[in-house]
């Protein structure tokens, strides 16, 4: 198990942490817009890192709140561990190792319509990964996705795939979910908070507990070594990347000021770490636990 899970508590609030694998990226001409490949293998390789490949990995967390099981976001799904061999996709399977049953999660808040975090909505077949779960979205996110006519107006490649998998994902289900507004509660202790650009829609969330904070960033940092140290470069992957870098100095800012901690989608596991500014940028530094 270790390696896989990892569980620290926010006041009473316990996180549990599971590995949904990772995917090898190239670097080449095609992750970043306004910097050259170049560029980011010389960041990868200041950060100790190979400087042909990134590894992106993939960090789901549960909370357990009073008793209730509520799962953030929800990896790539059990289709794409078949086709990547075991890689990714492996969140259910960390889940057992943690002694949680996928009929066990109460709630499955999302954080964006990006298919590392819907896909495992589903298993293999199509059916429910979380029968018994409440499907909660950011409902910025859920109107633009399920538009029809933002669908007809879509760039080809990138933004017509997500259209068509958020469709596949969602009516597999039967749309059947529950919106959810920017600076609510999505649960006990756990306010959501927009940080558009990654996604029109895309949310991280503050856990709060005995006077104990995270903030969960979602997607607002892609790679530690990347986007931390260069907050203004802009990734492919951003819908709209001014805003994607604007947001993720608003936020770095704010973590390094308040010193309050950051779990992670994409850092390396467990992905709890630390925000320092450095020069023109920021730092990370790893934590186990607050």
């Amino acid at each position: 198990m270790a390696g896989e899970v990892h569980r620290y508590k926010v006041g009473d609030i316990e996180v549990t942490v599971l590995q949904d694998g990772f995917r090898s990226v190239p670097v080449d001409d095609k992750y970043l817009i306004n910097a050259s490949p170049a560029d980011l293998a010389k960041a990868l390789g200041a950060a100790g890192l190979p400087t042909d490949k990134m590894k992106n990995t993939y960090s789901p967390v549960v909370l357990t709140i009073g008793g209730k099981r509520v799962l953030f976001d929800t990896g790539n799904g059990e289709a794409a561990s078949a086709q990547s061999k075991g890689e990714r996709g492996t969140l259910n399977a960390n889940l057992k190792a943690a002694g949680i049953d996928r009929g066990s999660i109460d709630v499955v808040v999302i954080s964006h319509f990006h298919a590392d975090h819907v896909n495992g909505l589903l298993m293999a077949d199509n059916s429910r990964a979380f029968p018994n779960a409440e499907i909660k979205v950011p409902e910025t996110e859920w109107k633009f996705w399920m538009d029809d006519v933002e669908m007809s107006r879509a760039s080809k490649g990138r933004m017509t795939e997500l259209f068509a998998n958020n469709r596949r994902v969602f009516d597999a289900l039967g749309r059947k979910v529950t919106a959810y507004a920017w600076d609510k509660e999505v649960a006990p202790g756990v306010t959501a908070v927009g940080t558009p650009g990654h996604s029109i829609g895309h949310t991280s969330f503050v856990v709060a507990s005995g006077g104990k904070k995270i903030f969960v960033q979602s997607d607002v940092c892609n790679n530690f070594a990347v986007f931390a140290p260069h907050p203004d470069w802009h990734g492919f992957f951003d819908q709209d990347p001014p805003k994607a870098a604007a947001t993720r100095r608003r936020v770095y800012d704010m973590l390094a000021a308040e010193k309050l901690p950051v779990q992670a989608y994409h850092f390396p596991f467990p992905a709890l770490a630390r925000i320092e500014k450095a020069g023109d940028g920021y730092r990370v530094v790893p934590m186990n636990s607050l």
